[in-house]
């Protein structure tokens, strides 16, 4: 007896599911909450996504959507126990999303340039507008005081920042090039603490502090030392970075 699509569908999810777990990105020097919860959620969404035919752009379509609810709800309406657990909860599934559309391209036998052009840009106007969002609620509903307003203004510029940097780097580097600035052998090994040193810095693990938005100064503090340990980071990252080029700049000089 021949079996239904119902019954089918199973059997492909679980495929699909398995040729994601064997072509998976590195791990290393990620973050715990993108390791560990956003990426095997990705997996599975990614693996629903291509059993029913959907495509990585829209996959990355809902995913803008279900960021760009949850920045409409931080920004308008007034901060309540049970909007921050909706903000964090949009937040984080379309950050879910945003894992899946490249996996859901992977799958379908590589992505395109025009897709990889959306998901990026998508992700550029999420970055430049959560802060932003933040802001607006501050201004709007309290409690801080007005010298307050200035750590989303901050946390804005850090935020775009560094998102410029990772994006330009790998641009600037030559493959050819990148053996000069490693500073020991790559061993697959890392500092077990180190995935959760970059919880601060993890979009995903951000997401989640806006459940504490309806507990005023309480979300006020947390969101500020969020700030500092971002600021802190692109300050390493960006020393990190010149040296690197400078190393890079040197070599070109001595080729030629």
């Amino acid at each position: 007896m021949a079996a239904t699509g119902a019954e089918r569908a199973p059997s492909g999810f679980r495929s699909h599911l398995e040729a994601l777990a064997q072509a998976q990105k590195p791990s290393l020097n990620t973050a715990a909450y993108s390791r560990l919860v956003n990426r095997p959620a990705g997996r599975i969404v990614a693996a629903a996504a291509h059993t029913v035919g959907a495509s990585p752009n829209q996959v990355t379509a809902l995913s803008a959507t279900l960021s760009a609810a949850g920045l409409a709800v931080l920004a308008l309406v007034e901060p309540r126990w049970w909007t921050g657990i909706l903000v964090a909860a949009l937040l984080a599934a379309g950050y879910v999303l945003d894992s899946s559309d490249g996996q859901l391209a992977r799958l379908r036998g590589g992505g395109s340039r025009s897709g990889e052009w959306l998901d990026h840009t998508i992700d550029c106007f999420k970055t430049a507008s959560l802060h932003l969002a933040v802001l607006v609620s501050w201004y709007r509903f309290g409690p801080v005081t007005d010298g307050w307003l200035l750590v989303p203004l901050g946390f804005e510029v850090v935020a775009v920042v560094t998102y410029f940097g990772l994006i330009l780097m790998p641009t600037l580097r030559r493959q050819s090039e990148v053996e000069l600035v490693e500073t020991r052998p790559v061993t697959g090994h890392e500092n077990p603490l180190r995935k959760w040193a970059l919880l601060p810095m993890d979009y995903g693990a951000q997401c989640w502090m806006f459940v504490l938005l309806g507990f005023g100064v309480v979300f006020s503090w947390v969101y500020a030392l969020v700030f500092v340990c971002n600021a802190a980071a692109l300050a390493i990252a960006l020393r990190k970075w010149w040296r690197e080029l400078r190393v890079l700049d040197g070599s070109v000089e001595v080729s030629s």
